[in-house]
């Protein structure tokens, strides 16, 4: 494939990914992104003589002296807010058992997100990590600008093979100057799973993974200063495995490779186990340290997930 070729191919990629997002945005969640991320305070706006059903608290009682009938002060909400995307670009994340990777999931979700905020006119930046901070954009405007960071998140090549989210919440919390909105995007797959190929009955489930307890105190630090929503990416393969008999799987991380018989259903059935608390594992601890999680997967529709989130945000407001 020729320079030109490639260049082409991921413009047409990118510009695809835009023309689907941005109708999302305009048709399915116009005024969500508005009514669930809310300025950073208030601007005064002018004095206005007072109106029945005016709150009575905000009169000016100076100007209403002055004038001899009650005023009232307005304020604006101030709106320009930050809209910071950290995606993980671990080597798990290109992995896809139907039309999509997880990469290419949150290249999706970080586009309506992007147009999102570009409609209330905030600042959008991006943070690519591995197990090292890949590259930093730093919070700009504009189509031309968002366009990059689709791109960025689609073709990057990035160094690092694992996934390492302590770095990247740390990057973010000394390089941000003021509270921003900030999603990581992650498959959170941080250690790999280990399967027993053993047919016997009474073999013991490996032991789920824990989430460890310094990458819950980063993410309880980076909530306190910043609005941070974190989304899980998976894909229906990590939950469950197909019956298709003897096969090799790879670590995409660590390399390792591991002989698995899918026809034993035992073995099938204790993957199945350990994944699934494993993503119990994941959604309690956020739970417990009052994170906001949006569990996404690669087989099915992200928008009624993204719909959810914005309306359950908006109740709590």
């Amino acid at each position: 494939m020729t320079t030109e070729d490639s260049i082409a191919r991921i413009l047409k990629k990118v510009l695809q990914i835009e023309i689907r997002t941005h109708r999302l945005v305009t048709d399915a969640l116009a005024g969500s992104y508005h009514s669930t991320f809310k300025g950073q305070g208030m601007d005064f706006e002018e004095v206005r003589e007072y109106t029945p059903g005016d709150e009575v608290r905000a009169i000016d009682w100076n100007v209403t002296a002055k004038m001899g009938r009650p005023f009232i002060k307005t304020f604006r909400e101030e709106r320009e807010l930050m809209l910071m995307l950290a995606v993980d670009l671990s080597r798990s994340g290109v992995f896809g058992s139907l039309n999509h990777s997880k990469r290419e999931r949150a290249a999706e979700l970080a586009s309506i997100l992007a147009f999102s905020a570009a409609r209330n006119n905030d600042k959008v930046g991006l943070l690519l990590f591995t197990d090292h901070v890949e590259t930093f954009i730093a919070p700009r405007k504009g189509r031309q600008h968002i366009l990059r960071i689709i791109r960025e998140i689609l073709f990057y090549k990035p160094h690092g093979h694992r996934t390492h989210i302590l770095c990247a919440l740390d990057f973010l919390n000394k390089v941000l100057p003021r509270r921003a909105v900030a999603f990581l995007l992650s498959d959170f797959l941080t250690n790999a799973p280990s399967c027993t190929s053993s047919d016997s009955k009474d073999s013991a489930a490996p032991t789920p993974p824990t989430l460890p307890t310094n990458l819950l105190r980063s993410l309880g630090v980076t909530r306190r200063r910043h609005d941070l929503v974190c989304v899980a990416i998976s894909d229906p393969h990590e939950t469950t495995l197909p019956n298709v008999g003897l096969i090799t799987i790879e670590d995409a991380e660590t390399g390792e490779l591991l002989e698995i018989d899918t026809a034993s259903t035992t073995v099938r059935q204790k993957y199945a186990e350990f994944n699934q608390r494993r993503c119990r594992t994941l959604q309690r601890g956020f739970a417990q340290n009052g994170i906001d999680l949006i569990q996404l997967s690669t087989d099915r529709p992200y928008l009624a997930a993204l719909r959810q989130f914005f309306a359950r945000r908006t109740y709590r407001r």
